[in-house]
């Protein structure tokens, strides 16, 4: 089933969401904005987060059968699980070699997976940063063969909107000094209201206006841009929940600009997946400004919205070892296709 782009089908067969332990995601949220390592607490960060990956994999393996490959998308590491494996690491160095911007990359795999006749798609990623793939309809002649994946991914568009959770995150972890990491469902931000002159003045900032390729990350959407916000809304007089609304209508008002700004038309549906996707506000925020565009998520399309980015590596994985290419230089602004990730056997056994 992974002999070419053109006979892709996936199976999951587990699926489980492993926390960091509180102290090291508390520091790699430090590192994410900007706190300054040496060397030896670099090296032992890179070991602590590679254990955790370890020890991921071994546990959701106990019930099943052993894997043989694994795609680590990873924290700019690799873990080292057990057995005669192999594992495809690094996947955005090459994309980035060869003139694009290293991301999104799991476009390709999109299209793949839930391209649809007669409807024009937009796969929306809701993570920390939101990014999203256009699949453009395709007649089912085309889909029974998926030539439009194996012949360049014709049509196919996608790049990062902006901040999805990573700032309403951040907000929520303010306001309760750190007792809680998450506004579950959304339902503080949806007991607030939104401030539309804070929105419209945010959306000025010089990433949105920017035309695609794009991509972006918690080096501009992160903490500094966060407290950059705080300040800006004190001259508003707003509640903790007002600002959680606001920052929900930021991502919302990020991903309908940058659909009709820069997409050729708009989509006929719209696909949920991540984290976000979780928040009812936010869909039902984005739901509103897209109407009548249907907003739905992957899992109603038979793509599990919690695991779907796990799913879309693995595959770039096996394509890696199978010498297929995985990236999209329209997507990307890369100047070919290429091979993505990086080989490694791996040797060491976990007791």
């Amino acid at each position: 089933v992974l002999g070419s782009q053109a006979d892709l089908k996936v199976q999951l067969v587990a699926g489980k969401t492993f926390p960091y332990p509180a102290t090291l995601r508390s520091q790699i949220l430090s590192v994410c904005s900007g706190s300054a390592l040496s060397m030896a607490e670099l090296a032992e960060l890179d070991d602590a987060i590679a254990q955790e990956f370890a020890k991921a994999a071994l546990t959701i393996q106990t019930e099943y059968d052993k894997a043989e490959l694994i795609g680590s998308h990873g924290q700019t590491v690799y873990h080292r699980p057990p057995g005669n494996m192999e594992t495809v690491s690094n996947f955005r160095s090459a994309d980035i070699a060869a003139g694009g911007q290293g991301a999104p990359l799991v476009p390709i795999v999109d299209a793949c997976l839930l391209a649809e006749p007669n409807r024009n798609l937009c796969i929306q990623n809701l993570g920390g940063i939101g990014n999203f793939t256009y699949l453009p309809a395709r007649r089912d002649e085309e889909l029974a063969d998926k030539s439009a994946v194996s012949h360049g991914g014709e049509g196919i568009l996608g790049w990062d909107t902006g901040p999805a959770n990573s700032l309403l995150d951040l907000a929520v972890q303010h306001f309760c000094d750190g007792t809680k990491t998450y506004d579950e469902g959304g339902a503080w931000a949806a007991s607030g209201t939104p401030c539309q002159a804070l929105v419209e003045n945010w959306l000025q900032q010089d990433f949105f206006i920017q035309a695609p390729p794009k991509s972006t990350g918690r080096e501009l959407f992160g903490v500094d841009y966060f407290n950059r916000c705080l300040v800006e809304a004190q001259g508003y007089n707003l509640s903790p929940a007002d600002v959680l609304a606001t920052l929900t209508e930021l991502t919302v008002a990020s991903i309908v600009h940058s659909y009709q700004t820069f997409l050729p038309q708009m989509p006929d549906r719209v696909l949920l997946c991540g984290g976000g996707s979780h928040n009812l506000y936010l869909k039902r925020r984005l739901q509103a400004q897209l109407h009548p565009v249907q907003v739905l998520t992957t899992s109603e399309a038979g793509l599990s919205v919690d695991f779907k980015e796990a799913i879309a590596f693995a595959v770039l994985a096996a394509w890696r070892v199978r010498g297929i290419p995985g990236n999209l230089p329209q997507v990307t602004g890369a100047c070919a296709p290429v091979l993505l990730g990086e080989i490694n056997s791996c040797w060491h056994s976990w007791a």
